[in-house]
């Protein structure tokens, strides 16, 4: 029985305990007239189907994860499996054909020697799928039934009910926490094995980047693994050029929306050009790849420029700047609207016109918001990987000149793991390294922007 049954299950019997503590506060109530309940019904069925739900939810959770091993092992164990191989691709591909049908998800197995796995499986999955669901229902019914039997006219059921609910809320806090703790930890880890085979030195101040995965890893030739020339594309792709485009194009129609537009217009406008935030990125790498690289190369050699090539760093920082222009679109007009009216009547009741008031007024007042803008844009741009893929290529090269093919740090990130190289090699456990640096990058760039909110909003107060 598959884990969505069993959640199912798990809300249908807290919805009915639910009912049944609701009905039993309210038999208090009528029972004894004069007697105050301590708590409103519905928190008395709120604190019984909570009892209910959440232990049948976490058993769900944890059998989920524990019964494809039993089933597995129990397969294993059947005398059909005799014959399988000891290990390798073919033993994992017959016991997945055999899986697939016995689940109904393959109407039949390729390889006939998988054909007497498949009863084995549907038996297996049969008996813990029936384990799981009794499972469940006696955990519920535990749950419901302690709870139930505590229900009493001077039961502090709401207070109770709270707590469950801020430890539930803690809880979820905490898996954001660690998660993030847990891929600071496994960056730093990979990152230290990796300055353990190739120095610091080499990585962050070199200027070659041209790692091979097939070399030998005891000798990793630190000088290949220079990344400046990876750090400065990241930088001129998402950081100049897209902000160039980016910041002027979002901050004036930002401007223009909540200052000028007509309340007709900006009902049209804002949501066509926050559509801009959900359209995928393969489509804006396929625009770039197609549509304005070549424009940018034929309009370089219509010019004189001989050497322009199909793929620039200018086709995707244009392309990317366009992407980005909603996130600080969106932040600027929301920080300009919250701006008081009275200080823009204020400023016109003084003789400074509306542009006047624009720039020394409404925009340093907003500036908190509109710096978050622009930094949040910033690290969207350096953490961007198809744009730049399909319209800037992958060849690392330092060049300043904006028709010139580069590459980027999550470009390259991307190359070291998905290639075939082991997870042992240097060349690998650069991209732990290069993640590694984006990181802190992008940690300085919200710092950035914290403190320089924290100034502008104290000023403002």
């Amino acid at each position: 029985m598959s884990p969505s049954i069993l959640l199912l299950l798990a809300l249908a019997l807290g919805l009915a305990g639910w009912l049944a503590a609701r009905a039993r506060a309210w038999t208090f109530k009528r029972a004894q007239p004069g007697v105050r309940l301590a708590a409103l019904p519905s928190y008395h069925g709120w604190y019984v189907a909570l009892w209910i739900v959440i232990p049948a939810v976490l058993f769900a959770l944890v059998w989920s994860i524990l019964s494809p091993n039993l089933v597995l092992q129990s397969v294993l164990a059947s005398p059909a499996a005799a014959d399988l191989p000891t290990f390798g691709l073919q033993r994992q591909t017959m016991l997945a054909e055999a899986r697939n049908v016995a689940l109904g998800n393959s109407p039949a197995v390729f390889n006939p020697a998988a054909a007497d796995l498949v009863e084995p499986f549907r038996s297996a999955l049969n008996f813990y799928s029936w384990i799981g669901l009794a499972a469940t229902l006696v955990i519920a019914f535990l749950g419901g039934a302690w709870s139930f039997l505590r229900l009493r006219p001077d039961f502090t059921a709401r207070t109770r009910v709270e707590k469950m609910v801020m430890t539930i809320l803690l809880l979820a806090s905490l898996v954001a926490i660690l998660t993030t703790i847990g891929i600071v930890a496994s960056l730093v880890f990979e990152t230290v094995r990796f300055f353990g085979m190739v120095s610091p030195i080499d990585f962050l101040f070199g200027t070659q980047w041209n790692p091979d995965p097939m070399s030998n890893p005891l000798n990793p030739q630190g000088d290949r693994y220079g990344a400046i020339p990876l750090f400065w594309g990241t930088i001129f792709i998402g950081a100049i050029i897209a902000m160039i485009v980016a910041i002027p194009l979002g901050l004036m129609s930002a401007i223009y929306l909540t200052q000028y537009a007509d309340p007709r217009v900006r009902a049209w406008v804002k949501p066509a050009l926050e559509i801009l935030a959900g359209v995928p990125t393969v489509v804006y790498g396929y625009f770039a790849a197609l549509t304005i690289a070549p424009g940018i190369r034929d309009i370089a050699v219509s010019l004189g420029v001989s050497n322009a090539s199909s793929e620039s760093a200018l086709a995707a920082g244009l392309v990317m700047g366009v992407m980005i222009i909603p996130f600080v679109s969106s932040m600027a007009d929301d920080s300009i609207a919250a701006v008081p009216g009275a200080m823009r009547d204020g400023s016109l009741a003084m003789g400074a016109t509306s542009s006047e008031t624009i720039r020394k007024v409404m925009i340093p007042a907003a500036l908190p918001g509109i710096v978050a803008g622009v930094m949040l844009a910033v690290s969207r741009a350096i953490g961007e990987t198809m744009i730049v893929v399909m319209a800037a290529s992958t060849a690392a090269n330092l060049s300043a000149n904006p028709l010139d093919s580069m590459t980027t740090v999550t470009v390259q990130i991307v190359a070291m793991l998905t290639g075939e190289g082991s997870f042992d090699h240097p060349a690998t456990l650069s991209a732990f390294a290069l993640g590694f640096v984006l990181f802190l990058v992008t940690l300085g760039l919200n710092f950035i922007a914290l403190r320089v909110v924290k100034r502008f909003r104290e000023a403002y107060e």
